[in-house]
């Protein structure tokens, strides 16, 4: 999320190079395993996972460098999306990869010396419920929200976090995402499920549908509630939180939500 023009992300970046060790990511910088185990920390059965998938894919130029393959055709392309529902071995390899959203925790809480605090998929599965229980809105399709708030972060499963303090810029960062999602949509298979993923998220990401913003809004009131939550647990000051999304709420159900906990801050 935004506070003002600085971009606040409650998130770790467990893999901020991994990006460039998959198969489907095309740049011109190579990095070689030996750096990217100094610089992250993924989990060992995310990182034997992903080499897998890298090595199985890619071309070794030195015995380290990995060098991404040439990009796939229109052919391909098209193969992709015609293709059905995914096989139960790319379901698999699907639902492995993700599973580093369950133990990635979320960095604005880490870098704050929070206990224990929540994972990726935390957050995400809250938001999914919040949109389950809104009251309805008319031209809002309440399913897509669900479906959208499951996924709006699913790119976080391949490239963790990429906070300010990495040096990346917003268009870097989102470019890397988005190469992770089309990795991510390949694993899966193509196809119908894998279109629809990249189509929510991408909705999302641009902000673009009346169901975009109220999931991001969804996204900043989920993190004030765990906020406060963390606040009267642990005692701790998450007051930059409450300040990064004031004033940034698109839709009158995220005022109204926002507004309520703000109020139940103040009667502590």
């Amino acid at each position: 999320m935004w506070s003002g023009s600085r971009l606040v992300f409650p998130c770790r970046a467990s893999a901020s190079s991994l990006a460039f060790l998959l198969p489907c990511f095309t740049c011109s910088t190579q990095l070689s395993f030996k750096s990217f185990l100094t610089r992250t920390a993924l989990s060992p059965t995310a990182f034997t996972f992903l080499r897998m998938a890298s090595s199985s894919s890619s071309s070794v130029t030195d015995g380290n460098d990995i060098d991404p393959p040439p990009p796939s055709s229109s052919n391909d392309a098209a193969s992709a999306t015609a293709a059905g529902p995914p096989t139960a071995s790319s379901a698999i390899d699907f639902l492995t990869l993700c599973h580093s959203l369950k133990t990635t925790k979320r960095a604005g809480w880490v870098g704050r010396d929070v206990q224990n605090p929540e994972s990726i998929a935390d957050h995400m599965y809250r938001m999914g419920l919040m949109a389950l229980i809104t009251s309805d809105i008319p031209g809002i399709d309440r399913d897509k929200c669900v479906k959208m708030a499951i996924v709006h972060d699913i790119a976080e499963a391949i490239v963790g976090d990429i906070t300010p303090s990495d040096g990346i810029s917003k268009d870097e960062k989102s470019r890397r995402e988005r190469e992770a999602l089309d990795h991510m949509c390949k694993l899966l298979g193509g196809g119908s499920r894998a279109k629809e993923i990249a189509e929510l998220w991408m909705e999302y990401e641009e902000n673009s549908s009346s169901e975009a913003k109220i999931v991001k809004d969804f996204d900043k009131v989920e993190m004030i509630l765990q906020a406060l939550e963390y606040e009267n647990e642990q005692g701790v000051d998450l007051d930059e939180f409450f300040q990064s999304t004031s004033g940034k709420f698109q839709t009158d159900a995220g005022k109204a939500w926002a507004s309520e906990i703000a109020s139940r801050r103040r009667k502590r």
